[in-house]
Formats: C-alpha cells, structure tokens, sequence
C-alpha cells in the first residue's frame, strides 16, 4: 500500500486506542441493559458469551488447581479421534469432511447458537450442490462462497447495531420492557419462522450468484 513501517505501527496503535475508547462504554450498556455471560435475577436472559466462560473456566481451574483433567482428557481423545477421521476423509478424497475446530465449536457452544450454524452451513452445503464444486476444490469453494459469507456478514453486523440501538432506551429507562408491544401479537412464532426462512432464501440466492462460478 506503499506505507512505511512507522507509519503502519502508527495507525496500528491509533486503531487499538480508538477500539479501547469505543469497545468499553459499549460492553458496559450491554451488561447494564441485558447482562452478559451469568445469568442473574435482573438478566435473566443474558447475552451468551461462550468463548469467554469457556477460557474463564480454564483461567480459574489453572490458577486454583481445580481443573477437571479427566473431561480435558477425554476431550483431547476426542479430537484426536476427529483429526484422524478428517485425515482418513481426505486421503479417500471425500465430499464429507470433519474439521477438528468446527467439531469442537458445535461440542461447547450453546444450542441456540448452533441451529443458526447449522442451517448456514445447510444452506453453503446447497449452494457448493448447485455450482457443482468438486470435494479438492478449495479456490471454487471460496469463489462461490464468498457473496453469501459477505452477506451474513452484514447480517451479523446489523444485529449488533441495533443490539446496541435498542440497549439505549433500556438504560435510560431502567425497564427491560420498555420496547416491548403492548399486546401479544398472534402468530408471532409463526411469523419469526417465515422470516428465518426468507433471510435463508435470501443467502441461498446471493450464493447461487456467484460471480465466476461454474
């Protein structure tokens, strides 16, 4: 980019500075509004942060000597069981392969989480069938891949802005329920489900756009 060492190291140090100064007023709202990791009698519905609990649990089992070895035993078993798996997958040449990483993601993270992992990677699985990318064909995955990763990612990007919008009113208020509707709207599960749907369609469409596929 034609940038000179220094400045890089500049710029480097201005963005971790203006991260700390944004990230720390924002994760206070979000714990005062909603309450993160441990649920309690105000936040009964914390945010879910399962990679921090997960290296919160390692952090205090390592210092107060009580880390369950056993369950680390039997994980590493298990992954080393993955891993010779996915290798044996990969010398066969196998459309069906089982990364170590993603394994372990769906073993710890919550099921709420996982469902919606679950249809992305349905919905990437459709995709690859309608391309018709070969199971060694990385650069092809990633081509056709690419429009519908950049999709979700502004998905995920605008659920935490309005995470983050609706958290205001919450705080200044000191009501949970402050945005809530003020009657049950009949159907609501129903019409959650229709959007689950349509967003899914949405990325299934943009994926089978690919531009240079084949």
């Amino acid at each position: 980019v034609g940038a000179t060492p220094w400045k890089q190291q500049l710029m480097l140090g201005i963005g971790a500075f203006s991260c700390a100064l944004i990230m720390a007023p924002v994760l206070n709202l979000l714990a005062t509004a909603y309450g993160i990791g441990v649920k309690s009698e105000l936040h009964p519905n914390a945010l879910a942060a399962p990679q921090a609990n997960l290296m919160a649990s390692v952090a205090k089992g390592l210092f107060g000597g009580e880390l369950p070895w056993t369950f680390i035993g039997i994980g590493a078993v298990i992954g080393a069981a993955i891993i010779a798996f996915d290798s044996w997958l990969k010398s066969r040449n196998a459309r069906f392969r089982v990364p170590v990483l993603a394994a372990a993601i769906g073993i710890y993270l919550p099921l709420e989480l996982m469902v919606p992992i679950f249809l992305g990677g349905l919905i990437a699985y459709l995709v690859e069938r309608f391309h018709k990318i070969r199971g060694d064909d990385e650069e092809g995955r990633d081509r056709v891949h690419k429009p519908g990763v950049l999709f979700a990612a502004g998905l995920i990007t605008g659920e935490a802005l309005m995470g983050i919008a609706i958290a205001v009113p919450i705080v200044i208020s000191s009501r949970a329920d402050v945005l809530a509707l003020p009657f049950h709207l009949p159907g609501a599960q129903w019409i959650g489900l229709a959007v689950l749907f349509l967003v899914g369609w949405l990325i299934y469409r943009t994926g089978k756009r690919a531009v240079g596929s084949v």
